[in-house]
């Protein structure tokens, strides 16, 4: 047992007799709707053969988002989290899917996780519409036999690396086992930062990022506020708040990183695509 793990469960049983009970509500909660984890909403499914392949769809908390489940694999084993998409993030270079799915008019974002495509669409655009063009085009893609990512490291934001220090490494522990599982049921994911590795020792802010169905969704300051800041906070005292980064920040920072990759790729001879 890691020694971020062994300093979890302590903090948890100290805890546990002064704040059982809030704990207890915190963890019932879906982390989107903040609702009891029975959700009242049912998810409408539809369902189109071709050939071997049956794709359905799940409806999120964010009414402009819908989860088409493929019956298959999304993303194999080398990734422990989700990946996510917008027209203009560098991410969309390491899937053609991704490319395809963005032809579509309205699309404005996608979400790839385990077994799940996340579809984002805009406020005017009718899913009557859309969803028939997104069946085709992900139908149309597996029958490819192409690989939905192209290769990617192994390493994630939740990998806790020896450089960590404790505090580090329990924020990704709690991400990884408590919180995110929760965001992802909801069709979505969290992610920390690239910036101090999502955490600032200073102020004790985390640096998060919402993703898929949960970013732009309108309950998504509820989210994270009364649910995983409070977590957060509960079982680690260093940690005093959260702050979404949005979009346009991130992007800037992963498009410098990206660029400096490609050149070292270049530099190396190996065509990026």
């Amino acid at each position: 047992m890691s020694r971020a793990v062994r300093r979890l469960v302590s903090l948890s049983q100290r805890a546990a007799v002064a704040a059982r009970a809030p704990a207890r509500a915190a963890m019932a909660m879906s982390f989107h709707s903040m609702r009891p984890v029975v959700k009242p909403r049912m998810a409408a499914f539809f369902a189109v053969p071709s050939r071997s392949m049956f794709i359905q769809t799940e409806n999120t908390p964010n009414p402009h988002s819908i989860k088409f489940l493929p019956g298959r694999a999304v993303l194999d084993e080398r990734f422990t989290t989700g990946v996510d998409f917008t027209p203009k993030s560098p991410e969309v270079r390491q899937s053609l899917l991704a490319k395809e799915l963005f032809t579509i008019h309205g699309v404005t974002r996608v979400f790839f996780s385990k077994d799940f495509i996340s579809v984002t669409k805009t406020e005017d655009e009718d899913w009557d519409l859309l969803r028939g063009q997104i069946f085709a085009t992900i139908m149309d893609f597996y029958a490819t036999g192409k690989p939905i990512m192209s290769d990617q490291p192994i390493i994630t934001d939740t990998t806790i690396l020896d450089d960590d220090d404790e505090v580090v490494a329990m924020i990704k522990e709690l991400l990884e086992t408590r919180i995110r599982p929760a965001v992802q049921d909801d069709g979505g994911d969290i992610f920390t930062t690239p910036i101090r590795r999502g955490f600032d020792e200073e102020t004790g802010i985390v640096s998060v990022q919402l993703a898929g169905s949960c970013a732009g969704c309108p309950s998504s300051s509820v989210t994270l506020k009364n649910g995983v800041e409070n977590m957060l906070m509960h079982y680690i005292p260093e940690v005093q708040g959260i702050l979404e980064v949005v979009d346009e920040e991130l992007n800037e920072i992963n498009e410098k990183e990206f660029q400096s990759l490609e050149a070292r790729l270049r530099a190396a001879g190996i065509p990026s695509i």
